[in-house]
């Protein structure tokens, strides 16, 4: 009976929390965000930058304003420099705003990055959309309102 007393709270609080996360995701569609690309290798100095980017149909989480789908964008250029350039194992990311103008401050920052602060350790290069463009993804979430 002790036991039933301290095991029945507990399932308590976890049918609370489990039940609420479900409520606080929404995944919302956006006609269009922003981004741009960026790769290192820890084998090399080169780092590339891609030009930013309109992209359409992307799903954002909500509750925290993610980027669903983004490990898939950055797979995307990942892909490119493997096949096309014969750079593979390079690291890639991708930073995204739903305003162009925020998305070219966080661009502009981390270029300031490897163009200014360290100018000498690195051989900077740039990918314009005619290179290289982002896919949009086809991921079939239901738009909750």
């Amino acid at each position: 009976m002790k036991i039933i007393k301290y095991i029945l709270p507990l399932i308590l609080v976890m049918v609370l929390v489990v039940g609420t996360t479900d409520i606080m995701a929404k995944r919302v569609k956006l006609p269009q965000i922003y981004m741009f690309g960026f790769s290192a290798s820890f084998t090399d100095s080169i780092v590339y930058f891609t030009d930013v980017q309109a992209v359409e149909n992307a799903w954002i989480d909500d509750s925290n304003d993610f980027l669903e789908g983004r490990g898939i964008y950055a797979n995307q250029l990942k892909d490119y420099l493997a096949d096309e350039l014969q750079m593979p194992h390079r690291v890639c990311i991708i930073m995204y705003a739903t305003k162009r103008e925020d998305v070219e401050k966080k661009f502009l920052k981390l270029k300031r990055l490897y163009t200014v602060k360290a100018k000498d350790m690195y051989d900077v290069r740039y990918l314009n959309t005619q290179e290289f463009r982002f896919q949009k993804l086809d991921i079939n979430f239901e738009e909750e309102q």
